[in-house]
């Protein structure tokens, strides 16, 4: 969980519904990371700027020595925004068009592709451009069917019993592979599944002469809630790191290990604040309204996602069983009978987190405004994204002039 902010002033503040993240357990996180995997001499972490795409969290993983893991080249524009140099962005579309990729070529970046025919395409106009593949290790992993991506029947990447085509388009077209990558999928937990998909990995870098470093995604889970399993960090960078030292000895040439860490390094260090608009009583259930939904917070919705409650506003209130939800005009739970020290309208209450996949998926459903976004960054808030207002709604619609009588010709 994140540190014990002073969430009540923050919110007072800038408003409730708000968004908090701390930059010291994002530091930590980052830290421990690279520490786990201290015995690799070559070392990429690449932050997925899918998971919190705010400028000022981009600027934070910069300045702690992170390069940027893109999925759009919106994505990359952003990076680039933020100062990372385009050598330390990697780009890992899926079903994007080939101008799409051209663009990301123009602007100097880490091109993985993940599709034969697009590499294909990309070789043929362009060989001296070094290229990462994207390599599906037909291996099934992550806490969710939405975030397994290594599986035989996913849309991600290209087969690994089709790297021989991959070698054969290489003959071809002349181009260079510099990388091959693989993400399995998310909340991994066994790291002996990872390690078999990176056994795979390791057997499809052998056939790349040009092969300057190994992308194994990410996927690690963090706890969310106390006593919670976590992916084993420092056992799989014990262990990882010397089956990693010894595949670069038997090849004889030294690579980079790169990892695109998202959750793992911001979901902890977030939290969510909502004031409680209203508790009410049924036959069988009492629920706890908040001034928010999954207009702000998708992932207990979509995944299933746990989320620790907290009422802040009375910590040490007599527990009673709540079930939270929202504003939302469909069925809007972030959590069932949850046991939480007694809750009264005006409330605050802290979603615990919220850092990863929260704001970045949060929409502007039942045109609701989103959130205000804050840093806490050596020992102060500070507003990294004001308050939407009404007339951000309005932005980019363009009103016409209805009042003339519509014409309807009789057939």
């Amino acid at each position: 969980m994140s540190s014990q902010l002073p969430f009540e002033a923050i919110a007072r503040e800038y408003g409730a519904p708000v968004y908090v993240y701390d930059a010291h357990v994002i530091s930590d996180q980052y830290n421990r990371l690279k520490k786990a995997f201290r015995k690799v001499d070559h070392l990429k972490l690449h932050y997925a700027v899918k998971a919190n795409s705010n400028l000022s969290i981009l600027r934070l993983m910069h300045q702690l020595g992170a390069g940027l893991d893109t999925v759009s080249i919106e994505e990359v524009r952003l990076g680039l925004r933020a100062g990372v140099a385009p050598e330390n962005i990697i780009y890992t579309p899926n079903g994007v068009s080939i101008e799409e990729l051209e663009e990301a070529r123009n602007l100097g970046v880490q091109i993985n592709i993940d599709n034969l025919s697009v590499l294909e395409l990309f070789g043929q106009r362009y060989p001296e451009t070094p290229v990462c593949v994207r390599i599906n290790p037909h291996v099934m992993a992550g806490g969710n069917a939405n975030i397994s991506v290594g599986h035989i029947d996913s849309k991600f990447g290209i087969s690994i019993h089709q790297v021989p085509h991959i070698l054969r388009i290489v003959e071809l077209t002349k181009m260079r592979i510099n990388g091959v990558h693989m993400h399995t999928g998310s909340d991994i937990l066994d790291i002996d599944v990872f390690l078999h998909a990176s056994e795979i990995l390791f057997e499809a870098a052998t056939h790349f002469k040009d092969l300057e470093f190994i992308d194994f995604g990410s996927g690690f889970k963090v706890p969310y809630k106390k006593d919670d399993i976590e992916t084993p960090i420092e056992e799989l960078g014990e262990k990882l790191s010397e089956r990693f030292n010894a595949f670069c000895e038997k090849i004889g040439k030294p690579l980079t290990l790169s990892f695109e860490p998202g959750k793992f390094l911001v979901s902890q260090a977030g939290t969510f604040v909502a004031k409680v608009n209203v508790v009410k009583q049924t036959t069988s259930t009492v629920f706890a309204g908040v001034d928010s939904g999954f207009n702000h917070l998708m992932r207990p919705m979509l995944y299933g996602s746990y989320h620790h409650i907290e009422n802040i506003s009375n910590p040490k209130g007599k527990p009673r069983f709540y079930s939270v939800v929202g504003y939302i005009c469909e069925t809007d739970t972030f959590g069932s009978n949850r046991q939480i020290a007694e809750i009264t309208e005006g409330d605050l209450l802290a979603f615990h987190n919220a850092g990863a996949y929260c704001f970045s998926m949060s929409s502007n459903y039942n045109s609701r405004l989103r959130p205000a976004e804050v840093l806490w960054y050596n020992g102060e808030a500070h507003l990294i994204r004001s308050r939407e207002t009404f007339e951000d709604l309005l932005k980019g619609q363009v009103e016409i002039d209805l009042t003339a009588e519509a014409q309807v010709t009789a057939v």
